[in-house]
């Protein structure tokens, strides 16, 4: 089985792991900046950005990437020592399954705004709105189910499809060359259905942070990383921007985050030739 990861800078490993169908576009900036800090290892799940993008693709389960994620880090972490795992929406959940089911060689564990509706008391509502998502897409398109999923997360009513506004879903070989549409449909409805192991992540080891953007300020998965962080006794700490936040504001959020890891006055490593 091959693995797909890219690794840069220099000092203790920072595992990514990308929301989304786990394609790493737009990434670059965030990683450089913490690459000034931690060996950043930026794991592709489905290897979209190393050659498989427009492959068939299966049904995604979660125990899959955090799998891919553990063999990935036994890979690169140099005897001995432990790893960071930064993971954010569906590699957020990805970060958790991964704590929970291989927390061996980690050392903390930060999860950004994970989807995990499951816990929240008002689960099933939140789940059909996905399966409506979904749903949305095979009927009218992509552009349609991006919007009745951003309603979802913002908590308000969606906004009805304007007469004339509806589009044909992508063909299939159009389908498998788009990561939002290999998002849709190979990955939201599994991944907003896992149900984290609150007992295992509730483990003094590996330590648990959960992020949420401080433009989410009450949106749906600000709500339910708030819930987790309360079940689990983790830290609850805000990000700059919203849901994409480490795309949006790469530089802050990377500050953000290495200071949660590592905190002030720890040095920095010395760089190697």
């Amino acid at each position: 089985m091959s693995d797909h990861y890219d690794v840069r800078g220099n000092g203790p490993v920072l595992l990514i792991i990308p929301g989304g169908a786990g394609h790493p576009m737009g990434l670059d900036d965030f990683t450089a900046h913490l690459g000034e800090r931690f060996t950043v290892v930026t794991y592709d799940p489905l290897g979209l950005a190393h050659g498989r993008l427009g492959l068939p693709v299966e049904e995604q389960r979660v125990e899959w990437w955090s799998d891919g994620a553990a063999r990935v880090l036994d890979a690169v972490l140099p005897d001995g020592e432990s790893a960071y795992v930064f993971g954010t929406s569906s590699g957020a959940i990805a970060a958790l399954d991964l704590a929970a089911r291989h927390p061996g060689r980690l050392r903390h564990v930060v999860a950004h705004e994970p989807p995990v509706v499951g816990i929240l008391p008002d689960a099933e509502r939140q789940r059909a709105m996905f399966t409506d998502v979904y749903d949305t897409y095979r009927t009218h398109g992509l552009q349609a189910a991006a919007a009745r999923m951003t309603a979802g997360l913002e908590e308000r009513p969606a906004t009805p499809l304007e007469p004339g506004t509806e589009a044909q879903p992508l063909s299939p070989a159009d389908e498998l060359s788009n990561p939002m549409a290999l998002f849709l449909t190979r990955v939201v409805l599994p991944f907003t259905s896992y149900a984290p192991d609150l007992t295992a992540l509730s483990a003094a080891s590996p330590r648990l942070t959960v992020g949420m953007g401080v433009d989410s300020t009450g949106h749906l998965l600000y709500r339910a990383a708030t819930f987790l962080a309360r079940r689990t006794g983790s830290t609850a700490r805000q990000f700059p921007g919203g849901h994409l936040g480490a795309l949006t504001h790469a530089a802050e959020f990377a500050a953000r985050l290495m200071e949660t890891l590592v905190p002030a006055g720890v040095p920095k490593p010395t760089p190697t030739a």
